[in-house]
């Protein structure tokens, strides 16, 4: 295994490895870490975030989410983004299971997390490198915006059709 590069938030590695038909290959697998993604509900709406993100060069409408940080659950890394991105607490946090983002070049597993009973709290302050606004955002209509293409982020898309049913 060969570090190509190692940043704050990820590394990049290249290795040798075996595929199950017994053929070996080169691969280079991102480690980006593990994150979780929070669907907030609050009477019939959902609080979701427009960030701009740059390495796409737009705003994007988004649940809070976020990287695991070192001995940190996945249950309060999703407790700290909720309040960090939204200035809001859940007394109910129900675990919606994971995805892996993108297999084929990076192990990033997503935390799915569905958030209630939200209370403010100012426990966490964002990050400073996050332009974000928090918008509530009727149930139905994100189903919508998933449908007609103002919602495309992924982890987003996922932790909306696990916890709401069609």
């Amino acid at each position: 295994m060969t570090e190509l590069y190692r940043g704050r938030r990820l590394w990049v590695e290249k290795e040798e490895f075996l595929l199950p038909n017994g053929r070996k290959k080169e691969g280079v697998v991102i480690h980006p870490g593990d994150a979780v993604v929070v669907l907030p509900f609050d009477a019939g709406e959902c609080l979701l975030l427009r960030q701009y993100r740059y390495a796409v060069g737009e705003w994007i409408l988004e649940a809070p989410a976020g990287t695991i940080n070192e001995g940190e659950s996945p249950d309060e890394c999703a407790r700290r983004e909720l309040i960090e991105e939204t200035g809001f607490r859940a007394t109910t946090l129900v675990p919606r299971g994971s995805v892996m983002t993108t297999p084929g070049f990076t192990d990033e597993r997503l935390f799915l997390f569905e958030a209630h009973g939200l209370t403010p709290s100012d426990e966490f302050l964002p990050d400073d490198d996050e332009v974000i606004e928090t918008l509530r955002v009727p149930v139905p209509e994100i189903r919508e915006m998933i449908l007609d293409g103002r919602i495309s982020d992924a982890k987003t898309i996922c932790v909306f059709y696990r916890c709401v049913r069609p």
